[in-house]
Order: C-alpha cells, then sequence, then structure tokens
C-alpha cells in the first residue's frame, strides 16, 4: 500500500502490486523437447522484476529452479538444471531438454521493490514419451462357439501413462456382459463366444502427447454344431470304410481258404473187399501224408 505520510483514516490510500497472469494452466510436455512456461505480469513500477521459479510436488519441499532479477540469473543453478533455463523479460521460463523429473506445478513469484504485493501464478507441466504402435495377442485365431472366456492381450513398447482401448469392427468397445475389460483395459475377455464375436479387433494406446492404433486382427469363430456334423460323418465314412474293408479281407479269406480245402487230390479206387459186387470208395492217394491232413484239418478249423 503506497500512502504518504500524512494519510489517515479520512482518506483512502491507494494500493500497488504485481498482476501475474497466464493464458494456460497446463503444458504438455515431451521428454528430451522443451516446454515454455509462458506468464506476463504488470506494475506500476518501471524497476526491474524480482522473479522466482518453485517447483511443486505432493508431500515433497519446494525446489528452487531459478530465481532472477529481469533476465539476470541470481546464484548458482541447481546441477539438473545448468544449461537447461531461459527467463524472460516478461517472467516466463524456457526448459530446454525435458526430463521425467521436470513433471510438477511450477510456481512463479514477481515483485518489484516499490509494489506491496507480490503477484504469483501456478502453472502444471507433464512430461511424457509417446506410445509406440501397440500389437494384439491373443491365444489363437479362431475360436469354437460357446468356448468360454477367450482373452485379447493389447500391449506397446514404449510410452508413458498410457491409456488402453478397444474396438470391434471399427466401433469403440465398452464393458458389458459378455465383452469384459480389465482394470487397465490392456485386456479384452469374451466370457462366452457367439457367433456375432466372429469380426476385426484392433486395440489402441493413447497418453497425453500421442496416440497410435495397432493393425487389426480377424477373429474367426466356427459353428459347434458345424463340427459335430463334420465329425459325424467322418466317423461314419471312417466306419464304412473299415466294414467293406473287412468284407473284402473276409471273402479273399474265404476264398483262399475254400480253395485250399478243395486242393486235396480224391480219387475213387475200386475194390471188393471180399464181396461180388464191388463198391466203389474214395480214398486219398497215398502220396498224402499223416503231417499234410493234419495241417488241412488245422485249416478247416479256421474256415
Amino acid at each position: 500500500m503506497k500512502c504518504g505520510s500524512h494519510c489517515n483514516t479520512l482518506y483512502l490510500c491507494e494500493v500497488s502490486g504485481v498482476n501475474v497472469t497466464s493464458q494456460t494452466q497446463v503444458v504438455r510436455g515431451t521428454v528430451g523437447k522443451e516446454a515454455l512456461l509462458s506468464v506476463s505480469y504488470s506494475s506500476s513500477s518501471l524497476d526491474k522484476p524480482v522473479i522466482k521459479w518453485q517447483l511443486k510436488r505432493d508431500n515433497e519441499k519446494p525446489i528452487t529452479v531459478v530465481q532472477s532479477i529481469g533476465t539476470d540469473i541470481i546464484g548458482n543453478l541447481r546441477p539438473e538444471y545448468r544449461n537447461r533455463i531461459l527467463v524472460f523479460e516478461n517472467g516466463s521460463l524456457l526448459l530446454h531438454n525435458l526430463q521425467l523429473s521436470d513433471e510438477g506445478a511450477y510456481e512463479v513469484e514477481i515483485s518489484i521493490t516499490d509494489d506491496t504485493f507480490t503477484g504469483e501464478r501456478y502453472i502444471g507441466l507433464t512430461v511424457d514419451v509417446p506410445v509406440s504402435k501397440p500389437y494384439i495377442q491373443m491365444m489363437a485365431s479362431s475360436v469354437l462357439e460357446y468356448s468360454e472366456h477367450f482373452n485379447l492381450h493389447c500391449s506397446h513398447d514404449n510410452g508413458t501413462k498410457p491409456v488402453y482401448g478397444w474396438l470391434k469392427g471399427g466401433k469403440v468397445l465398452t464393458n458389458d456382459t459378455r465383452l469384459q475389460l480389465s482394470h487397465d483395459q490392456k485386456v479384452l475377455t469374451i466370457s462366452r463366444v457367439v457367433m456375432s464375436d466372429d469380426d476385426i479387433y484392433a486395440c489402441t494406446v493413447e497418453n497425453l502427447i500421442s496416440s497410435m492404433k495397432s493393425m487389426p486382427v480377424k477373429l474367426t469363430v466356427y459353428r459347434r454344431s458345424s463340427l459335430y456334423i463334420i465329425l459325424s460323418t467322418g466317423g461314419i465314412f471312417l466306419l464304412i470304410t473299415l466294414v467293406t474293408v473287412c468284407l473284402t479281407c473276409w471273402r479273399n479269406i474265404n476264398t483262399k481258404i475254400n480253395i485250399q480245402c478243395f486242393a486235396v487230390d480224391v480219387v475213387p479206387k475200386p475194390t471188393t473187399l471180399g464181396r461180388r459186387s464191388p463198391m466203389p470208395l474214395y480214398v486219398l492217394n497215398e502220396d498224402v501224408s499223416h503231417s499234410f491232413i493234419e495241417e488241412k484239418q488245422n485249416q478247416y478249423r479256421f474256415c
């Protein structure tokens, strides 16, 4: 408050201070690049301002980033800020080669000797690594209808603070009774597969500074009844084939056995055996041995 020496309660005194303004409340930064924390101030004084920037994080002691009179830096900078800091006449701060540790809330205080009140302003700074292209991993590219708990996994290699999402047929997926997303939305679970799940799927990943979409993948769903028809038809065909082969083999075996059964040389030899009227008897040739007969008998048993 600027008041003359004769100011009393009957007179109003002029209030003087620094007014700090900013066009933005949050700056999105990228690792390795630069970020401008832009502010401006107004004052009735023509003196150079004293500018102080601090980094504040929850449950941590504030860190003094830089102090300056105008653009002239006072004292020595902390090691992590050397050759990375630039202060402008309007009080703005430029940070080069951003690091993840630069993230936080920045407070600027601007004061001038003749002014009673110090101007303050907060600007938030986020620092991130851009996300890389995600990809989908799943147990198989095809699944049987009515299968349970079929999972699709979305992954990416680089990027900070990722947020995942899913698309089915080009439309955004949300949680429902069958299509369930994990807490971080990295995993899509189909609790019970139906034919309508036969579709094209893709996943997305994004953060505050970038977004990427995976290559689409096709999930094919086969009807369970169709598989049963195929299996049953195949089983019947196999059974018919086996029966046909067995019958053919059986005929061949019987034919061979029958041929062998009638291969014995049998000739009639007349003999009277002491009778007047000879009665022909069928006897085997004398060259048929006893062992041969036993062998044939064994074959007859098989027939």
